[in-house]
């Protein structure tokens, strides 16, 4: 089975192709589409053993973009397919599924009512993936789709972890509550950890850190999510790249009236100009603040021990919600390659049984590896995500499923 792959976001489109044949599994390529609707738009694409090349075009809109992607695919210098109809599904990532969505379902005309009825709680994200299924209804009308929802993981929280506490009328009237995302991540290493260590995932309590320009860590005891450090939007929890996280309400109000602001310039002001580039007018790029850490920079050092501090207050607040952790998984852009950070977060968990052992650490980047010491009570590990590696596996057994009825 061939299974196309889509993430549309508001200017950009990546894909992977999936052939899939039982448990086993190849990329034959991937890519990315940029700059949609914008001038100097472009197509990043690699097949499988070759080097990456760079399309140009104008790429006006989302179907414009999943149309030359299909194009490059059949193309016979950088493509891996003889004629479109040998994709037999097509996969997309949908952040937001609301309550509506616990899991991963085959898209119909009354999946994408409900999933319109969710753009209220991810304006910026829910409309380019709706995009995306349109693309492919026009483009492919025969492929099967399927729709892998970010906060569908989540949905495993009891009411104490995901309410907030505010007039109930607003959770009933507006769907306002702690939904968590990265939920396809988290479970995908949370999974994987546990088939590493060949114990039972069903039996575990782990805490899943991925650290990325957005991040958030999220608590998984014996197969299920139980608490996650992103709530109502992306926004709340860990100091990420450009967003603040965790903060005051009362400061958010006070920033407003002293600046005179109005909840679009907020929003901007908390989500785009906060985080790991407010924090050390540097950058957002953990890399540039390391960097510029090592030379003496005192605010370069501080959003550090501030990221790291943030990271480690939730890791222990988790523990105590779970009575303990067997596993701590770091994943993620910086998660799996910033062995600073990872050092950083581990320092003090010794009493609940985290050790990092610094020579497995250090240097250590984007391999699946135990970092822990050998006798230390609970394990901590390495695990690069692959988040397009579960939207194929869950659309392959969604299709196969609805074959099989």
């Amino acid at each position: 089975m061939k299974i196309l792959v889509l993430n549309c976001g508001s200017s950009s489109i990546k894909y992977q192709l999936f052939t899939m044949a039982g448990s086993d599994w190849d990329v034959m390529a991937a890519g990315v589409v940029e700059k949609i609707g914008l001038k100097g738009s472009f197509l990043k694409h690699q097949k499988e053993g070759n080097e990456k090349v760079l399309l140009e075009g104008e790429i006006l809109d989302h179907q414009v973009g999943i149309d030359y992607i299909l194009g490059v695919l059949v193309s016979e210098r950088h493509g891996c397919l003889t004629k479109l109809e040998e994709i037999d599904a097509v996969g997309h990532r949908v952040v937001h599924g609301g309550e509506e969505f616990n899991s991963s379902v085959f898209i119909t005309n009354e999946v994408i009512r409900k999933m319109e009825e969710c753009i209220d709680l991810a304006p910026l994200h829910n409309p380019p993936n709706l995009k995306g299924i349109e693309a492919i209804s026009q483009l492919l009308p025969s492929v099967p789709q399927c729709g892998v929802f970010d906060t569908a993981f989540h949905q495993t929280m009891p009411k104490q972890a995901y309410m907030y506490a505010i007039p109930q009328s607003l959770y009933k009237k507006y769907g306002i509550r702690r939904y968590g995302f990265h939920g396809t991540s988290h479970r995908y290493v949370s999974k994987r950890a546990c088939e590493i260590l060949g114990v039972d995932y069903k039996t575990q309590k782990i805490v899943s850190c991925h650290l990325g320009n957005g991040a958030s860590v999220a608590a998984i005891k014996n197969g299920e999510s139980v608490d996650t450090s992103m709530g109502f939007t992306p926004l709340e929890g860990l100091v990420m790249g450009t967003r603040a996280g965790d903060l005051d309400l009362g400061a958010v109000t006070y920033i407003m009236d002293k600046e005179l602001i109005g909840t679009r310039s907020a929003s901007t002001l908390f989500n785009k100009h906060s985080g790991m580039l407010g924090l050390t007018g540097i950058s957002s790029d953990m890399r540039e603040i390391e960097d510029a850490a090592n030379n003496g920079d005192a605010a370069a050092q501080l959003g550090l021990d501030i990221y790291d501090y943030r990271i480690r207050k939730y890791i222990g607040s988790y523990a105590a919600a779970m009575g303990g952790i067997d596993i701590l998984i770091f994943t993620g852009g910086i998660g799996e390659n910033a062995d600073v950070t990872r050092a950083g977060v581990c320092k003090d968990l010794e009493f609940i049984g985290l050790e990092l052992d610094p020579e497995l650490n250090n240097g250590l980047r984007g391999k699946e590896k135990v970092i822990s010491k050998k006798d230390a009570r609970a394990t901590v590990m390495v695990v690069p995500t692959n988040e397009e590696l579960v939207i194929a596996l869950d659309t392959k057994n969604i299709v196969e499923e609805l074959a099989n009825r």
